[in-house]
C-alpha cells in the first residue's frame, strides 16, 4: 500500500470511529436522548389496587420513553429503606415512593434529596421528610361519603364494626378521619369496635370472626379497603350484604363482582391506574424542571349496585 493510500484509510477510520463515539455518547439508536430512569418503590403487589397501580406507572412510563424500575417492598419498611438507598446511589432522575410506613420513609427520602434526587409520593404520603407532590385519591373525602352511604344503607340507625387499614399509612389515617368526621352527622350510627386488619384479606376475616363473638348483632361493616371488606364477607356467611350491609374501599375488581352478587352493599372507588399514570406523569415534568403542584388529589366514587356496570 502506497503512503498516500495509508494515509487516507487512518483517516477514514478515524472518521468513524469519531462518528460511532458521538451515536454511543448518552443517545439511543434513533439519535434521541437517553431514556430517564425513575425508581418506584411501591409497598407490597400482594393487592390489586397495589398491582393496579404499579400497570399503570408501567404504562405511562412506556408512554413517556422512560426507564421505570419497580421494587416491591413486601410490606416491610426496612427492605424499602434499603430498596430507596439503591435508588439513591444508582442515581436515577426521580423517585416514586408508596411507602409501607409514612413515618419510616423519611430517612431514606431525605437521603434522595440530599442526593439531589426529586420525589414523588404516591397513594401514601411521607412524614417530616420533603417530596416534590403527593399523588392521592382524596381519602378524607371518601370516608365521607362512606359514611353517608352506612347511613343511608342503614336507615339512620344502627351499630357498626370499622376494620382499619395497615398502621402508619396515610391512606388509613385519612380514610379513617374522613368516615369519623362524616359520622358526625349521622347520630344514630354507633362504631361498637373498632380494630385494625392491616388491608389484608385473611385479617379482615379473622377481624371481623373475633369480632363478632362480641357484637352478634353488628349492623354494617366499614372496611378501609375492599381486600378487608372481602374478609368481613366471609366471616359474615349468608348475613354479609343482607342483614350486614358491606361497605369497602378502593373499587378492586373482586369488590365490583361482590357487589353484582349482593354480597357487598357499595364501595368507594380509586382510580389505582390512574394513580400510578399521575405519579410518573409528574415524576417526569419534575425531572424536566416543572414546577408541580404539591397535593394532587384523584377523585373517588360510590359505587352501588345501581352504577356497578360503570366501573367494571
Amino acid at each position: 500500500m502506497s503512503k498516500r493510500k495509508n494515509t487516507s484509510a487512518v483517516v477514514l477510520a478515524t472518521a468513524v470511529a469519531l462518528t460511532a463515539s458521538a451515536c454511543g455518547s448518552g443517545d439511543d439508536a434513533k439519535g434521541g436522548k437517553e431514556k430517564p430512569k425513575i425508581g418506584f418503590a411501591i409497598s407490597a403487589l400482594n393487592q390489586p389496587f397495589m398491582v393496579q397501580m404499579k400497570e399503570g406507572a408501567e404504562a405511562e412510563a412506556k408512554a413517556q420513553g422512560a426507564q421505570l424500575s419497580v421494587q416491591n417492598a413486601s410490606d416491610d419498611a426496612s427492605q424499602q429503606a434499603n430498596q430507596m438507598q439503591n435508588f439513591t446511589s444508582q442515581q436515577v432522575k426521580s423517585i416514586i415512593i408508596n411507602p409501607v410506613d409514612s413515618d419510616a420513609a423519611a430517612p431514606a427520602v431525605k437521603a434522595a434529596n440530599n442526593a439531589n434526587i426529586p420525589v414523588v409520593a404516591a397513594d401514601r404520603s411521607v412524614n417530616k421528610a420533603e417530596v416534590k407532590t403527593t399523588v392521592a385519591s382524596d381519602n378524607v373525602a371518601g370516608g365521607k361519603q362512606a359514611a353517608k352511604q352506612i347511613d343511608e344503607l342503614l336507615g339512620g340507625k344502627g351499630e357498626i364494626l370499622v376494620l382499619q387499614g395497615q398502621t402508619g399509612t396515610s391512606a388509613s389515617r385519612e380514610r379513617g378521619k374522613g368516615f369519623a368526621e362524616g359520622l358526625k352527622k349521622y347520630p344514630g350510627i354507633k362504631v361498637v369496635t373498632k380494630q385494625p386488619a392491616d388491608f389484608q384479606r385473611a385479617k379482615g376475616l379473622d377481624v371481623t370472626t373475633n369480632a363478632l363473638q362480641s357484637h352478634p348483632d353488628i349492623d354494617a361493616v366499614f372496611a378501609e379497603n375492599d381486600e378487608m371488606a372481602l374478609g368481613a364477607i366471609k366471616a359474615l356467611g349468608a348475613k354479609a350484604g343482607k342483614s350486614v350491609k358491606v361497605v369497602g374501599f378502593d373499587g378492586t375488581p373482586d369488590a365490583m363482582k361482590a357487589i353484582k352478587k349482593g354480597t357487598m352493599n357499595a364501595t368507594v372507588a380509586q382510580q389505582p391506574s390512574e394513580l400510578g399514570k399521575m405519579a410518573v406523569r409528574n415524576a417526569m415534568r419534575v425531572v424536566d424542571g416543572t414546577t408541580v403542584d404539591k397535593q394532587i388529589k384523584v377523585p373517588v366514587k360510590i359505587v352501588t349496585k345501581k352504577n356497578v356496570d360503570r366501573f367494571s
